[in-house]
């Protein structure tokens, strides 16, 4: 069945609601989980005006990104689920190419991840990561919707503007 499981991860509670879904299944199937948290640090850069401030951006998402991929990895190991991590960086591309890339790579036979489920104008003005994946994932993809009240994703530009501010 689904012994190699995919879990792209950003640090929002649609996400978390995802890897709760893939631990469910990685314990019933006796599956391993592969943690993957995306920085996209192309709108870092474009908002940095210093070379210094775009590496101390960088390193703050990169700070995030393994905080997140820890919590997660605790969460999976407290359900006695194995799993491991990576943390990758696209500057030029699209999430979802690298989500891709890495099931893949990872010999994954499944990918889980959280979705907005949004429609209409919303889905189109924002993208869809997750409706990328489902078009070019090479398995089969698990979407989990948010639960009602959920908010949006954390954003790394926050981050970024937080050390400008500084």
């Amino acid at each position: 069945m689904y012994h190699r499981i995919l879990v792209p991860l950003d640090g929002s509670p649609t996400a978390e609601r995802g890897l709760r879904e893939a631990i469910r299944l990685a314990a019933e199937l006796k599956g391993k989980l592969r943690l993957l948290h995306v920085i996209d640090d192309f709108p870092v850069l474009m908002e940095m005006s210093t070379i210094s401030n775009f590496e101390a951006g960088l390193q703050k998402m990169r700070e995030y990104g393994v905080s997140v991929l820890d919590a997660a990895k605790a969460t999976a190991l407290r359900s006695e689920v194995e799993a491991d991590t990576m943390l990758r960086e696209v500057t030029h591309g699209r999430i979802a190419d690298v989500v891709i890339e890495e099931a893949k790579k990872a010999g994954c036979d499944l990918v889980v991840m959280g979705t907005h489920g949004r429609r209409g104008f919303s889905r189109l003005a924002l993208g869809s990561d997750a409706d990328l994946v489902v078009r070019g994932s090479p398995v089969p993809v698990l979407l989990v919707r948010q639960e009602s009240g959920g908010g949006p994703a954390p954003s790394h530009a926050g981050a970024a503007q937080e050390l400008e501010g500084r």
